[in-house]
């Protein structure tokens, strides 16, 4: 998967925005984990482009396990998903919950993401 680091404010995230590659297995989640240990940084910006749909149906588990190994490994992640058809359902009752949270949160744009995410 392609990411990128980005400095800002004297903080450091990675940044995936790829189309090709997406978050389908528990196996990309433990890569974008491993990237995070490997630049020594604990921000990540997941654009909407990088998740499967499988991510977006809670019955194939992949949303839980991410967001619960990236709880694990102190990994605070912002989401981009403009898209609101994607947020419904089950999904979209997670994404609230999680919104309530200080790991993971969902956003409409990256200025909103990039707020969160170094504050």
């Amino acid at each position: 998967m392609d990411y990128r680091i980005v400095n800002k404010n004297d903080k450091r995230y990675i940044e995936y925005i790829s189309k090709e590659m997406k978050i389908s297995s528990e196996q990309d989640v433990v890569d974008i984990i491993g990237s995070c240990m490997e630049h020594r940084c604990n921000y990540v910006m997941l654009h909407e482009e990088v998740f499967s749909e499988d991510f977006f149906n809670l019955r194939t588990g992949l949303a839980g396990t991410m967001l619960q190994k990236l709880i694990n490994y102190n990994i605070r992640a912002a989401a981009i998903i403009a898209n609101e058809e994607k947020i419904k359902g089950r999904f979209g009752e997670m994404v609230f919950e999680a919104n309530k949270g200080n790991d993971f949160r969902v956003f409409k744009n990256v200025t909103e993401a990039e707020n969160w995410l170094l504050s």
